[in-house]
């Protein structure tokens, strides 16, 4: 099939010589032209053509020229010819590759090198979860330690599953929560009540307040939450056993919301040597908290004649 338009001037092009100047104890020399290896070239020296290749008279890559063996200047001379040459190189213009014009310089061609595409040529949420190998993370041996400076990566299950880092130390300081406020509180001293009166218990002397919750023998957490709550009372009183009763309740905001009762029966007492009478009741209980004035108290009741209470309260959250 015949030509059409102007033949390509190289096509006319005859092989190019090129003319050493010797220098002594060198053997790296510049070529004019870039060349793929030293097959590209003759090289001729003192009228005599050199064999190429490694182990042989020279090497040759790019603008290179390697000689085995050095020359002297003023007795030696040394010219190339071209046998082959690049003649230019044409680039892309700029942002013309395309997303199909890489799957075809990779898949069809191989033309892509290993590493060649940066994080500068990747747009933003560019790489889906279908290019990414789930084992990269899943795959891998659990750790069984952390170390002070690791970071931790966690799924966002609330941000489309987005990846998110974290120090061990802001790691530990967010997992579980803590179950405060707490306090503990006891009885300062035995509190006389008035006989089938529901009277507020006294605690006089705190064990521990975390969180400064705990203030005349009430309860005001300031944290939302549900608390575990105790209580445990001795009553005491000198006469009849029969037709007595005793019952600790909590109180919440100055209301009872839960109690627990002992009827008088000789299984539910003891006796001292002095014939005092003494009972012991437990109450405990979760109880929710607003966190914004919400308080409990422990109230007592007792049908006894002059009947004696002592004994201890306290609480800690478990749960938001």
């Amino acid at each position: 099939m015949a030509y059409l338009g102007n033949v390509p001037a190289q096509s006319f092009i005859s092989f190019e010589r090129q003319v050493f100047t010797i220098v002594n104890s060198q053997t790296a020399y510049t070529l004019s032209h870039s060349v793929t290896n030293e097959n590209d070239i003759r090289l001729v020296v003192n009228n005599v053509v050199q064999e190429p290749g490694s182990g042989k008279a020279y090497t040759a890559s790019g603008t290179t020229l390697t000689l085995s063996a050095a020359l002297v200047n003023g007795t030696d001379e040394m010219y190339c010819v071209f046998l082959g040459r690049a003649i230019g190189t044409v680039n892309a213009p700029a942002g013309s590759v395309g997303t199909s014009q890489l799957i075809d310089l990779n898949v069809t061609t191989g033309k892509i090198a290993a590493d060649a595409i940066t994080n500068a040529k990747i747009a933003d949420d560019a790489i889906s979860d279908e290019q990414l190998d789930p084992t990269v993370i899943t795959g891998q041996t659990a750790e069984t330690s952390i170390a002070t400076d690791d970071l931790i990566l966690l799924s966002d299950t609330s941000a489309s599953g987005a990846l998110k880092k974290m120090t061990r130390a802001n790691f530990v300081s967010g997992v579980g929560g803590v179950n405060t406020p707490a306090f503990h509180a006891v009885s300062s001293s035995g509190q006389s009540l008035s006989s089938a009166t529901t009277t507020k218990i006294n605690f006089g002397t705190e064990t521990f307040d975390v969180g400064s919750n705990f203030a005349s023998s009430r309860f005001t957490p300031t944290t939302a939450g549900k608390y575990f709550c105790y209580s445990g009372i001795d009553s005491s009183w000198t006469g009849s056993v029969g037709g007595r009763q005793n019952a600790t309740h909590f109180y919440k905001n100055g209301s009872s919301i839960s109690s627990t009762y002992k009827h008088a029966n000789w299984s539910n007492f003891y006796t001292n040597d002095n014939l005092d009478i003494i009972t012991t009741i437990y109450l405990i209980g979760v109880i929710e908290f607003n966190g914004s004035g919400d308080y409990l108290e422990i109230f007592h009741y007792s049908n006894a004649s002059s009947p004696s209470v002592a004994g201890s309260f306290g609480g800690y959250k478990i749960i938001e």
